[in-house]
This record gives structure tokens, C-alpha cells and sequence, in this order.
């Protein structure tokens, strides 16, 4: 009955008399504040694991999971270490692939690129390229047809179509008397594929593996084997073991070192503004310092009546703890089901803003992508709520002393 009773108490206490609405409007603000912090810190905090883990899903689907390459230049033996690779049982695939940089010219319009040469009948194995490509196919990479397939936006910067030819230069050029001349060929554009990924939409071209290996002269040799696994996030380990397994000297890498600057600065920017906007949320907390003060403040008359009648400071303490409990727990909530509603809307209403305004939040050379992606995660909503349900205690306990710290006399004085 005692817990029933200040229960009723607290709870009556967050509503003022008619005499004075504004207290309840002072407690309805703090649950409203509370509410918009959390709703903030849910949704910005869902936008860095969506943008991490759409980059993530991006890079997986354009690059293999590691790749095995020469010490000191082409792979030579790289059928024998393909064979060995293969006999892990926890390696999917492995195929060759040769890449270094080249230039593309069409007309007076230059860009430098990644040439990548591929297995096409292979590559489904390391990549999602065939399911990428917006017009053409990977099958039209016929050895000896010199034909070469373009991301969207490298396309764009050539001005170039299917169909439409471009010559090819490399950096090792040939020798003549007239001194070094670059190396070049013409090919012609089979496809274009859209990888969601402006660095691979802008920087890479793909031809046939062989029609790679011709063009810098590596003979029957590549660059390397890209090679997939059973769990991706195990590649730095597995790759090197399977490297020891081929018995000979490698240089190995894998697709978290060639991102790891990126995917780091999107830890740190997400520790970073979680801080930031956990002061937002410590700013709507401490307002439950004053609208108890102003509670206490009100309801002198009623502490010193209930001490009269037996409560002691215990007693007092719980029911304005009871008040800042039910304010912590009330905005927190509305907060977290606010929030995730909108993480889980947010591309929809960006898109639509960009659509009306003609304006764009995310600029894809910038960002890497052109979307905004949320992705609401358990761990987090669990991290805020606790973090704002242990502010709202800390903002509770001052306003609760002082009330149980009334003399019934001092308070009845002025009465």
C-alpha cells in the first residue's frame, strides 16, 4: 500500500491544479525535449550503420574478399597456386585477374582509370559485376575482341555509348627511335555497369583477361588471384594462411586494408557524434531539474501536510523520484519509437525533400554514394535508452532531496 501511495502521489503531482497549469506544461516540455533528443541520436546514429554497412555491401559486391599477388611484380606460377588455394576448404573461389592503370581518350576527353582484366565466365564468383552491368553483358569480354565494359559515370565523363570505340593507353610504352611511345589500343565499349559506388562508377574499366595480359605484355602471367571465403570479415586471416599453403614468398592484402582509413573514420565519426549528441540529450534531461524545483516549489503546503501525517523523508524522496522516473521513462520511450520510425522512413523523406527542393544532402562524389541509408540497430537503441534513463536519475535526485529535506513548520509558516 505504501508503494501504491506514492505512486499516486508522483503521478498526481506531474499534473498541476487548475490553479497553475503551467507546471504541467513545464513536464510536458521535459518529455517532449527528452523525446527529441533521443529521436535525434536514434536516427543520426542508424544513418552511420546504414552508410557503413550499404558502403561495406558496395565495395563486397565490386572487389573480392583478398587477393594473392607476385612479391615483386606479375604471378607467374599462378595456375599451381590457384590449385593449392582452392584445396582450403574454406575458400569459395579463386580466379586470376590482372589490373594496373590505364588511360581512356575519346576525342579531346582523357580519363585516368583502374584496367582490370577478368575471367568473364569466373567472375560471378568473386563479385556481383554481371548483376551491376545496365546495358551489355560480361559474355561479350571474347578474348582477342578488344571490347571493354565502363562504369556509368566514367562513361558519361567520355561521353561514350555502347558501341562506341576509345582508345586505351598504358604506361609501358614501346621503344623507337623517335624515343618512348605509350603503349595503346583501341577497344570497343560492350557495357556499362552502375555499382552504387561512385569510386568504382568513375574509376574502373574492365576488358577480358586476356586482352589485359596483351596489352601489358605479361605473357601467360597476371597480376594475381582474387579470392573469396566462407566469412568475409575472417579474409585477413584466411588469406594468409592460404598464401603459407602455396609454399612460396606473396604479397597478400584484402578489402579491409585497401578501406581501412575509410571504415575507421566512420567508427570515430560515429563515437564522435554520439558524445556530441548525447549532450543534446543530457540538455533535455537536466530540464527535469527545474520542472521539480518547480514542483517542490508548489507543493510545500502538501510535503509539510503529508510529513504531518506520518510520511517521512523516505517517503518524500520516492514520490519525486517517481516524477522524474515516469518523465525519464515516458520521453525515452516516445523518443525510441519516434526514432526508429523515422531511421526506417528516413531515405523515403530525404528523397521526397530533394525531389521538391531540387536540392542534394548527399553528393555521391563526396559520399561515395547517393542515397541515404539507415539501419537501426538494437545495440545502439539499448546504449541511448540507458543513457538517458541514467541522466534522468541523476536529474532527479537533487529536486527529490531538497523536497524530503521540508520542515513541516518552515513550510507551514508562510501557509
Amino acid at each position: 500500500m505504501r508503494n501504491r501511495y506514492e505512486w499516486f502521489v508522483g503521478l498526481r503531482y506531474l499534473r498541476s491544479g487548475h490553479r497553475n497549469r503551467f507546471i504541467s506544461f513545464i513536464s510536458l516540455i521535459s518529455i517532449v525535449g527528452l523525446a527529441l533528443g533521443v529521436v535525434v541520436l536514434i536516427a543520426v546514429l542508424s544513418v552511420m550503420n546504414g552508410f557503413d554497412h550499404e558502403i561495406r555491401q558496395r565495395i563486397l559486391g565490386m572487389t573480392a574478399h583478398a587477393t594473392l599477388m607476385g612479391p615483386e611484380g606479375p604471378l607467374y606460377d599462378w595456375q599451381h597456386a590457384r590449385e593449392v588455394a582452392l584445396q582450403n576448404p574454406r575458400v569459395r573461389a579463386a580466379v586470376p585477374y590482372v589490373e594496373d592503370q590505364a588511360m581512356l581518350v575519346n576525342g579531346s576527353r582523357v580519363s585516368g582509370v583502374v584496367l582490370r582484366g577478368l575471367v568473364p565466365q569466373e567472375e560471378g564468383t568473386v563479385s556481383q559485376l554481371a548483376g551491376r552491368l545496365t546495358s551489355g553483358s560480361l559474355s561479350d569480354l571474347e578474348s582477342g575482341a578488344y571490347r571493354i565494359v565502363l562504369g556509368k559515370a566514367l562513361a558519361k565523363e567520355l561521353g561514350v555509348d555502347v558501341g562506341d570505340k576509345l582508345r586505351v593507353i598504358v604506361a609501358k610504352g614501346n621503344t623507337t627511335p623517335v624515343g618512348v611511345i605509350p603503349r595503346m589500343r583501341t577497344f570497343i565499349v560492350s557495357g556499362v555497369f552502375s555499382a552504387g559506388m561512385y569510386e568504382y562508377d568513375r574509376g574502373l574499366a574492365v576488358v577480358a583477361l586476356e586482352d589485359a595480359a596483351r596489352l601489358y605484355r605479361l605473357g601467360e602471367a597476371v597480376t594475381g588471384l582474387r579470392i573469396n571465403f566462407d566469412d568475409v570479415f575472417a579474409a585477413p586471416l584466411l588469406v594468409r594462411d592460404v598464401a603459407l599453403s602455396v609454399g612460396e614468398r606473396y604479397y597478400v592484402s584484402d578489402w579491409t586494408r585497401k578501406h581501412a582509413n575509410f571504415f575507421r573514420s566512420i567508427e570515430l565519426t560515429k563515437s564522435i557524434m554520439f558524445m556530441i549528441l548525447v549532450l543534446l540529450v543530457a540538455v533535455a534531461a537536466f530540464n527535469i531539474v527545474s520542472t521539480l524545483v518547480m514542483i517542490v516549489k508548489e507543493k510545500q503546503g502538501d510535503i509539510a501536510i503529508l510529513r504531518t501525517m506520518g510520511a517521512g523523508p523516505r517517503n518524500i524522496l520516492e514520490i519525486f523520484i517517481v516524477q522524474g522516473a515516469v518523465i525519464g521513462v515516458v520521453g525515452t520511450l516516445a523518443g525510441i519509437g519516434f526514432g526508429v520510425l523515422l531511421a526506417d522512413n528516413l531515405e523515403f523523406l530525404v528523397a521526397a525533400i530533394e525531389h521538391l527542393s531540387g536540392l542534394s544532402f548527399v553528393d555521391e562524389k563526396v559520399y561515395f554514394i547517393s542515397d541515404l541509408p539507415a539501419q537501426v540497430q538494437l545495440d545502439d537503441v539499448a546504449k541511448i535508452a540507458g543513457t538517458a534513463l541514467v541522466l534522468c536519475a541523476i536529474s532527479t535526485l537533487l529536486p527529490a532531496w531538497r523536497a524530503a529535506r521540508t520542515q513541516p513548520a518552515e513550510a507551514l509558516r508562510h501557509e
